[in-house]
């Protein structure tokens, strides 16, 4: 079976520039939690690590975002989830999940 070309269709199936500028083998966390809620006793929802550098940041359901504050200052693009059982990626660039 194919999948008919569509617009929509053809972005799911165009690969993100982002994901080949990423450091092999992927950077280790430099924390365990996000550092910036734990300084300002804050506890975050879920934890995204930063694919460029290995900075850990709160997701967008927490109350800081910091993992969002990190690509903005940063221009880091993609990043992954790092809640255990959970390997998704997400670029920010494109507003896309990656294989």
């Amino acid at each position: 079976m194919s999948i008919p070309s569509s617009p929509s269709n053809l972005a799911i199936m165009i690969e993100c520039p982002h994901r080949a500028e990423l450091p092999r083998p992927e950077p280790a966390p430099l924390s365990e939690t996000c550092p910036e809620c734990a300084a300002a006793g804050s506890h975050p929802v879920q934890l995204r690590l930063c694919l460029t550098c290995g900075h850990v940041g709160c997701c967008d359901s927490s109350p800081h975002r910091h993992a969002t504050t990190h690509y903005e200052q940063t221009g880091h693009a993609v990043m992954r989830s790092f809640e255990p059982g959970e390997s998704w990626r997400w670029c920010y660039v494109d507003q896309r999940l990656l294989p």
